[in-house]
């Protein structure tokens, strides 16, 4: 395969997906994956336009992307999701104000798909005309234009660490909601932030795809402490906070209930017009289509 004919990956550049990429990063696969595969990083969002716009032809994707794209389809096997508590997802709000009393929400520009499970946690809430602000992620300056805000990946980690030291700053009591676990008590279900998608052209062979990033997952699972012990000095966090968040607050395997997770997610936003209506559509090698 040349260096044109190589796939192109669209990549999250967040600590989150780090399991799911060990094997087109690290040895002994990386090398024989870059013949194949050719991988750039960005936020979420920016994933799901290259992906649409036929400049990428793998994409890890926010799965609200999902609903005005149906051509996307989605790669069994693999996702990035929660079936608790998460931590790299928040919405964090005044504690003087309830919930259902917000007026603003700052949302972080890096995932669609994070806002909309705001918007359905707020309807939830009895909250449901609150108006979101897309911002940067940035706390303080998000709070200082909204009376709340959702922070998402690297951001949201940071920003769940600086706590106490924010408060000493500011003197500003906040409430720090795990966007997962509110979904987790809402639905009883996983909150599934991104799954790996193809595009419906082309004459890629999906299987041989989805094999190659299942066993990415695997050896990226098996690879924990190694992965935390890499981003720590990158992140500046500890590698044991590192390695439990990859370990036990992410889930990185497409199951039945992850599955279900995702089919209630769309059935919800489209009941209260948040999303168009949806039904998930599995990859099959294109050939066949």
């Amino acid at each position: 395969m040349t260096k044109e004919e190589r796939l192109r990956i669209a990549a999250i550049d967040f600590l989150n997906p780090a399991p799911l990429m060990w094997d087109f990063e690290h040895p002994p696969l990386n090398a024989e994956l870059a013949q194949r595969y050719q991988m750039r990083r960005m936020v979420p969002s920016e994933c799901a336009r290259q992906l649409i716009l036929g400049k990428a032809d793998l994409g890890l994707i926010p799965i609200a992307a999902l609903a005005a794209h149906p051509e996307l389809r989605v790669l069994p096997g693999c996702t990035i999701a929660s079936k608790g508590h998460i931590r790299s997802l928040l919405l964090v709000r005044r504690a003087s104000q309830p919930l259902d009393q917000i007026r603003s929400v700052a949302a972080d520009t890096a995932s669609r798909t994070t806002v909309t499970y705001a918007r359905l946690l707020f309807h939830k809430w009895g909250n449901r005309s609150v108006p979101f602000v897309p911002m940067k992620a940035d706390l303080d300056r998000m709070l200082a234009e909204a009376d709340a805000a959702v922070v998402i990946g690297d951001p949201a980690l940071y920003a769940r660490r600086d706590r106490e030291a924010r408060f000493e700053r500011t003197g500003e009591e906040l409430v720090y909601h795990d966007m997962a676990e509110e979904w987790r008590a809402v639905s009883g279900l996983p909150y599934i932030s991104a799954v790996w998608c193809v595009a419906a052209r082309g004459n890629l062979s999906v299987e041989s795809i989805t094999e190659d990033c299942i066993r990415s997952r695997d050896h990226g699972l098996r690879h924990i402490h190694a992965l935390a012990a890499e981003w720590a000095p990158r992140m500046q966090l500890p590698e044991a906070e590192l390695r439990d968040y990859l370990g036990n607050n992410l889930h990185y395997v497409l199951d039945d209930e992850c599955l279900e997770g995702i089919r209630v997610f769309f059935e919800t936003a489209a009941s209260i017009g948040v999303l168009p209506k949806y039904e998930l559509q599995l990859a099959a090698n294109n050939k066949e289509q």
